[in-house]
Formats: structure tokens, C-alpha cells, sequence
């Protein structure tokens, strides 16, 4: 399905990648259903210059290469119930099949984002889970499956970019080991925090008002001190707005935030591909207004 309607507009087509694997578990949570929202609304309502692509999933050879035989094997039977059940969210025959795919959209976006230049899927729900586990809402890790995968694809540095409301630390855990893996994690919550290693920048942001400088000062220390890369994996997270209590977060600051990734990557001559990260309904936050949250991401990239 192509999305793109303005076929004279100078900018080249973004693929996102979505798939129904992606809502295919029962669990009902907001993780596994708003990829569906947001493919919906963008039936609806196209944005310029987007297309959909279907990914393929990820093998469990690329699974292993983050998570043990023990974690991938409970996810496919659903014992033991608690390894299976370690992302908080119930299990069912569906859930390998799920995270198979929706880490298949993050390494599909890789892949185009390298050939295009930018890229992005639908997929969310990554960079809590561990090696042996999962952990808040994360089933398996796609950014560092990707990672692992795309760094042979380059043979060069690749950048995790992590703008979700919480730290990445389940990520953090399954790159630092590899000397091309880098992390940029900007979070406004201390869940999930960790004891950043030398290819890794960590920042927990109290103060709204200082949310985009710090963005923007991770970024310069990154191109400052840290070699040139070959993609930008980034998780574009939208709960910033729900957690941590950081009042003035509003739609502005994070379009501006969107708008100062992707020109950073687009002026640096580095390809980018996104995910979509958290973002909750519950309390003011309705499933429109998280859509349209989502959307922010999409048209920034989309006009790159």
C-alpha cells in the first residue's frame, strides 16, 4: 500500500514498515495494538511522501545473537510461565510470532533507511529486554538485534539514539560489549537506568526547559568525540509527555525535538531509522492524541 499522494513533491518517498504480525498477540495493551492505530489513521490520513513496506521477520539466529536458547525457547512454549511472562505482558502462541515481526520491521527500516537515506516501522515495545528476559512491555530487543545485524551489513559505527521517557538499560546491556555499537539515551525517568560504558552517553532530564538543550548537547558531544556512523537507530519515544511530571512537555517541544534528530542526520549525511518507543493512552491521553503524537515522528522524517 503506497500512501504518498503528492507525486511532484522534490522529497523522496519514506517507507514505513508495518505488518498485522505486529498486533498479533491477545494481550490488548497499548504496545501491541497502537502500530495498528497509527496504520489506520494514515489510511485515513495519508502524510506526503509515505509508503508502507511489510517487513520480514527476524530469524532466531538474529535473535541469538542478544538473547539466550532459554528466553527465546519460553517465548515459543510459554514455559516457564514467568520467563515468558518477564515483559509484563500475558502470553500466548502469538507473542513469538509478534516480536519475530516487529523486530523484523526494525531491521527492514535499517536496511532501507542505509539505501535511502531514511526509514522507519511501527514497531515498538524494544529497548527494555535483556538477554534472558523481557522487561517493561519489551519482549525482544530490536535495536540491538538490529544493531548487531546492520553492524556487519556497514562494517561501521552504528548510533542508538534513545529518546524515550525512560532509560535504555535492557539495550545498554546487549551492545557494550561490541566496539561499533554507540547509545545516546535521553530519558526523563530513572527506570531501567544504568552505569553508562565508554561508547554511551546517558542523560535523565527533571526540567522540561532543559530537555531540547540537552538533546542538543548529547548530539555535539557525539559528533565531537565519537567516530562518523554509518546509521542512526533511533527510538522515538512519545511517554516523555506522561512520565517523569516534567511540566511544559507539549506537542511544540517535541516536534522541535523530531525536527532536530532527523536535520541532524540529514545534514551529517548519516541514514536513520526510527521506532516508534512508548507512549500510553490513559488519563488526558487518548488514543488520537497518542496517534497524533506518533504522527510527529512520521512527518519529520517524511520531509527530510
Amino acid at each position: 500500500m503506497v500512501l504518498d499522494s503528492d507525486t511532484t513533491s522534490p522529497v523522496p518517498p519514506t517507507t514505513l514498515y508495518y505488518s498485522d504480525k505486529f498486533i498479533l498477540a491477545k494481550e490488548g495493551f497499548d504496545t501491541t495494538r497502537k502500530a495498528g492505530w497509527i496504520a489506520d489513521s494514515l489510511a485515513k490520513r495519508p502524510i506526503p511522501n509515505v509508503r508502507i513496506g511489510t517487513p520480514s521477520p527476524v530469524t532466531e539466529a538474529e535473535v541469538l545473537r542478544v538473547h539466550s536458547p532459554a528466553y527465546l525457547a519460553a517465548l515459543r512454549t510459554g514455559e516457564p510461565l514467568a520467563t515468558a511472562t518477564s515483559s509484563t505482558l500475558a502470553w500466548d502462541s502469538g507473542t513469538l510470532t509478534m516480536a519475530l515481526h516487529v523486530c523484523g520491521g526494525v531491521l527492514a527500516a535499517g536496511k532501507a533507511a542505509l539505501r535511502d537515506g531514511v526509514s522507519g516501522t511501527l514497531a515498538s515495545g524494544l529497548h527494555h529486554a535483556k538477554r534472558d528476559r523481557g522487561a517493561g512491555f519489551c519482549t525482544l530487543n530490536g535495536l540491538a538485534i538490529a544493531a548487531h545485524t546492520l553492524a556487519d551489513v556497514t562494517h561501521g559505527h552504528i548510533l542508538i539514539l534513545d529518546l524515550d521517557a525512560h532509560c535504555g538499560g535492557g539495550t545498554h546491556s546487549l551492545i557494550q560489549a561490541h566496539p561499533r555499537l554507540w547509545q545516546l539515551d535521553v530519558s526523563v525517568s530513572p527506570y531501567d537506568d544504568y552505569q553508562p560504558g565508554q561508547r554511551c552517553v546517558k542523560e535523565i532530564v527533571t526540567e522540561a526547559k532543559e530537555y531540547l538543550k540537552t538533546v542538543g548537547r548529547c548530539l555535539q558531544w557525539a559528533e565531537a568525540e565519537w567516530p562518523e556512523f554509518a546509521l542512526c537507530l533511533y527510538n522515538a519515544g512519545m511517554d516523555v509527555h506522561q512520565i517523569g511530571g516534567l511540566r511544559g512537555m507539549d506537542d511544540f517541544l517535541i516536534t522541535l525535538r523530531e525536527e532536530m534528530v532527523f536535520q541532524w542526520c540529514r545534514e551529517r549525511g548519516i541514514p536513520v531509522a526510527y521506532a516508534m518507543a512508548g507512549g500510553y493512552t490513559g488519563g488526558k491521553m487518548t488514543r488520537k492524541r497518542l496517534v497524533d503524537l506518533h504522527r510527529l515522528t512520521i512527518s519529520a522524517a517524511a520531509t527530510q
